[in-house]
């Protein structure tokens, strides 16, 4: 994203916060907040994240009353902000705090040993990252110098 853009989107991610917590006035809307606008280049669309606190249903219900919220949100920052266009909002759940929860309780119960037989159905098995050698390493646990990929060299080709 260009500088521009990201301005755009930090502007947008405060002003629809503002509306919704003083212009919208709807008790279906729990505790959401903004976390993140993603605008895209020509400013024509922008995925709006909201992080809500609360059930899978309560968080469901929060999100389609938003989307349903947006062209009023849109008109009003239309009013507002001194811009060309205002873009198509389209409202997302974010759920990185949830699967970050997710992850903590998983390394705690890693630390403690209390693993639970088997992995929930639909987890797989974490991919290995490559080692790279340290100083100190076993011989064996070096990786070979023809295993790793090197960047090719990109020289400027000059004009004449």
């Amino acid at each position: 994203m260009t500088a521009r853009t990201d301005r755009i989107d930090e502007l947008f991610r405060q002003e629809i916060g503002k509306i919704l917590a003083r212009e919208v006035a709807d008790p279906r809307i729990g505790f959401a907040t903004i976390t993140d606008v993603e605008t895209t280049a020509d400013l024509r669309h922008a995925r709006v994240w909201v992080s809500v606190i609360g059930q899978k249903d309560q968080r469901e219900e929060t999100v389609r009353v938003l989307e349903h919220a947006m062209p009023f949100v849109r008109h009003e920052l239309g009013t507002r902000l001194r811009l060309k266009r205002i873009p198509e909002f389209h409202v997302r759940l974010d759920d990185s705090a949830e699967r970050g929860t997710r992850v903590l309780h998983l390394l705690s119960e890693l630390e403690s040993g209390d693993l639970p037989e088997g992995r929930p159905e639909g987890e797989s098995l974490p991919t290995p990252v490559p080692r790279l050698p340290h100083e100190g390493d076993a011989p064996e646990a070096h990786v070979p110098d023809d295993a790793i990929e090197r960047p090719r060299s990109r020289r400027r080709r000059t004009r004449r």
